[in-house]
């Protein structure tokens, strides 16, 4: 049988080449793609992934067995569908959330801990290493209640305005 004037191997097959390309691209042009708010089933990697596992089972099916044309179809999106379906739920979904949870935001340090490393003054900027679950990183600090604090104190984070930790 001849799809688009091409054999049915050769479909697969060429389809299999132009998904791959697209992926290809859509790794270098990824950022594009993130500029638009697309629903999840709309994903760039998914559909790809799945044209690249429908063409690739497709070309196999139709290369090494003698099944009709229809089944051959759904087979291979079958297959598509369920590859595809695993590898949103586990691996996908769980790297964007662990991409969003190493983040942390201004209003997550209020009640935090923090140790000055740099001596804050009583109206001055000092330093404060602020140690969490993804690494330590230091801030700079003001004394919320007007105090000099010396270096190597504990101090209990109160407020964080414009990235300035406010310390008591």
């Amino acid at each position: 049988m001849e799809v688009f004037g091409l054999t049915l191997a050769d479909f697969f097959l060429y389809s299999l080449i132009v998904s791959g390309i697209l992926t290809f691209f859509l790794i270098l042009f990824n950022d594009v793609f993130a500029a638009f708010d697309l629903p999840d089933f709309l994903n760039p990697t998914l559909i790809l992934s799945f044209l690249t596992v429908a063409s690739g089972t497709g070309y196999v099916l139709v290369s090494l067995t003698s099944i009709n044309v229809l089944p051959v179809f759904f087979i291979s999106f079958a297959i598509a569908f369920i590859l595809v379906s695993i590898i949103n739920i586990f691996v996908l979904v769980p790297v964007s959330k662990a991409h969003e949870s190493l983040t942390i935001t201004e209003e997550d340090l209020k009640g935090r801990f923090g140790t000055v490393i740099t001596s804050v003054p009583v109206d001055g900027y000092g330093e404060v290493l602020i140690t969490s679950k993804s690494g330590s990183f230091s801030k700079p600090a003001i004394s919320f209640d007007s105090v000099a604090i010396p270096s190597q104190t504990k101090v209990l984070i109160i407020d964080s305005k414009n990235g300035v930790l406010q310390v008591s």
